[in-house]
This record gives structure tokens, C-alpha cells and sequence, in this order.
């Protein structure tokens, strides 16, 4: 025999069932119930106070740095992040050229910036957010690094201008897919023919949910970025994934290539 427990105004049904037997129900009266009830909607009531508070303490630690929530400008920053970066930058890129001349999309804090100017050249960096824009400029001024406020759904930039570009854990902060994709197009019309596009984003999971309370993240999902990357024109070379990222490598093809698909 099975017993069923079910809470009611005044008392508790239980229930007995057996296998081949129909359920039979009887009320049991519990005069204790009602004053349980009053006992525990004070608690109740508190628990909703608390629950409040810990909201407004979390919105007032989460101020907002453009779209970015404080924890999680702290963690763009942070030694960990700097580790992490240190080794998904040579997971994406490789052994790719990049060539002379080299976009960078999003830097944030410059990080990446730090590791990507060391390898190239001439490196021009594309940030939204004037605050860590002005910041970025005037730790790299003199460098081989310019620094352009700007937005990448409509870059400042002439067709064909840059070699190569790359975007770093940057795409899941812009807000829609449909804006996503209007940067995938400005960084194929800035590529030259040949050009390659480097870059990784993280895998959603409890983690990016958390330090993104707040703020904007909108995952990108590896299995279909290929797909959109060249419905943007690119010709994709790889997308791959690991435990907490993905990368991808596409290219903007050449004239010749082009020919050699329309005469297929």
C-alpha cells in the first residue's frame, strides 16, 4: 500500500492505493493546521523582506559599466581571466597570418589587446564603451596600437582596409542575433580579399549566466555559427569547440575563389 499525502484548507487527505485496488480518500481533520498557517506567514513575510534586500544590494554592487555589470568588469580584469585568455588566444588564431594591418573588435580592458600587439605589426582596436576606450588609449598611447570608439554594427572603416581581424569573447555582449550578424557583415566589407577572421566566445553555462545577471548575453551557439558566418560571406575554415569555449576561423575569399564557386 502507497500512502498519498495532499494539503487542503483544514486538514490532509490521505490516500490509499493499492495495485489493483481504486484509490479510496478520507479526510482527516487537523485542527492544528489554521494555526500553523498564521504561525508561519510571519516568517513568510520576512522571508519576502530578505529576498528585497538582497535584491537591491545586488543591483546597487551591480552598476553598470556601458553593458557590463560590475562583477563582471572586475572579472575582465582579474588574474584569472589573464590566464585564461593566455591560453585561448593561441587556441584560436594558431598559426594564422594575420597580416600588417589587424582590427580587433571589442577589447574591453585590452587583455587580448596586450597579447595581439606583440604579434602584429599595426593593430587598431574597435571599443563601444567611451569609459575603457579613453582608458585603453591612454595606457597604449605610443604603441603600435590606435584605439577607435566606435560600434561594430557600422564600423568607422573603409572597405578592404585591414588584413586580418579578430573578436574575443565579444559577440554574446551584443544585443540581439540580428545585430550579431550586422557585425559579422561590417567585418567581412573591412576585410580585405583573403583576410582572415579569428576569434572564440565562451559556451553558455551556470558561470556565464551568473557573472551576465544584469547585463547583456545573448550565446551564440557553435553549431550553427558556421552556417551564419557564411550566410555573412565567409568562407569558414573551422569551428571547434572545447570544455568552456568555442573558436572559429573563416576568411574572406578572393576574387578567384569566388569565380571557382560560381563556375562549380
Amino acid at each position: 500500500m502507497k500512502m498519498q499525502r495532499y494539503h487542503v484548507a483544514g486538514g490532509i487527505v490521505a490516500g490509499e492505493r493499492c495495485d489493483r485496488g481504486p484509490t479510496v480518500t478520507s479526510l482527516i481533520e487537523d485542527p492544528s493546521l489554521p494555526f500553523l498557517r498564521h504561525q508561519l506567514a510571519h516568517y513568510r513575510k520576512r522571508e519576502g523582506l530578505a529576498i528585497g534586500k538582497l535584491r537591491s544590494g545586488f543591483l546597487r554592487f551591480s552598476l553598470f559599466v556601458g553593458n557590463m555589470n560590475q562583477l563582471h568588469q572586475w572579472l575582465c580584469r582579474s588574474d584569472r581571466w589573464r590566464s585564461t585568455v593566455a591560453q585561448r588566444l593561441p587556441w584560436a588564431i594558431g598559426n594564422i597570418d594575420l597580416g600588417p594591418n589587424v582590427l580587433e573588435i571589442g577589447p574591453g580592458p585590452g587583455l587580448t589587446t596586450d597579447l595581439l600587439r606583440t604579434s602584429v605589426p599595426r593593430l587598431t582596436t574597435l571599443e563601444i564603451e567611451a569609459t575603457l576606450a579613453s582608458s585603453l588609449s591612454s595606457r597604449l598611447k605610443g604603441s603600435n596600437v590606435q584605439v577607435i570608439e566606435g560600434d561594430a554594427t557600422g564600423m568607422p572603416f573603409a572597405e578592404s582596409e585591414f588584413s586580418g581581424a579578430v573578436s574575443f569573447t565579444m559577440l554574446h555582449h551584443v544585443p540581439s542575433q540580428e545585430l550579431q550578424d550586422k557585425v559579422l557583415a561590417e567585418v567581412f566589407r573591412v576585410l580585405k580579399p583573403g583576410g582572415f577572421f579569428l576569434g572564440s566566445d565562451s559556451l553558455q553555462n551556470w558561470f556565464m549566466r551568473i557573472i551576465h545577471i544584469g547585463d547583456t548575453l545573448v550565446p551564440l551557439n557553435p553549431d550553427t555559427f558556421g552556417a551564419r558566418l557564411e550566410s555573412a560571406g565567409f568562407e569558414v575554415l573551422d569551428v571547434q569547440t572545447n570544455s568552456q569555449a568555442f573558436r572559429f576561423r573563416a576568411r574572406r575569399p578572393t576574387a578567384s575563389l569566388i569565380k571557382t564557386r560560381i563556375g562549380q
